[in-house]
């Protein structure tokens, strides 16, 4: 798969993420939203790292089930009641992921989720080569 971060130099820069992705892959893979849930519907952690790693860990089952790697991820949207933290939330993400790898990005603040006590979703979108 063939992947361009574009980040022109006349635009702020993108710390953490690319301004945009042109791919030119396959297949999309479109995750739904990802939160700080165990099996049985618990939430998992009281504070915005400990859930951000929780739902990326989910995101990383889902994609392993899916076939996609993190470095095919294009695009992340970010639900948060605590948009301000950005960087606790990007160190968590590279925690899970072990990469550098920056999609397209945006953190949306919230005033809350569909389920109490929740901080955080994150949804992905992801270009897959065709097998």
């Amino acid at each position: 798969m063939n992947m361009q971060p574009i980040n022109p130099e006349n635009v702020h820069p993108a710390p953490g993420f690319s301004h945009a992705i042109i791919s030119h892959g396959s297949h999309v893979v479109h995750f739904a939203g990802q939160v700080a849930l165990d099996t049985q519907f618990n939430v998992v952690g009281t504070d915005l790292v400990s859930q951000t790693v929780a739902a990326m860990r989910n995101l990383e089952i889902v994609a392993g089930e899916a076939g996609v790697r993190w470095d095919q991820i294009i695009r992340r949207t970010i639900y948060t009641t605590e948009p301000t933290e950005y960087a606790a939330i990007t160190d968590a993400i590279r925690s899970v992921t072990g990469s550098d790898h920056e999609p397209a990005q945006t953190i949306v603040g919230i005033t809350g989720l569909a389920i109490e006590g929740l901080l955080i979703e994150i949804e992905c979108t992801a270009i897959v080569d065709e097998k």
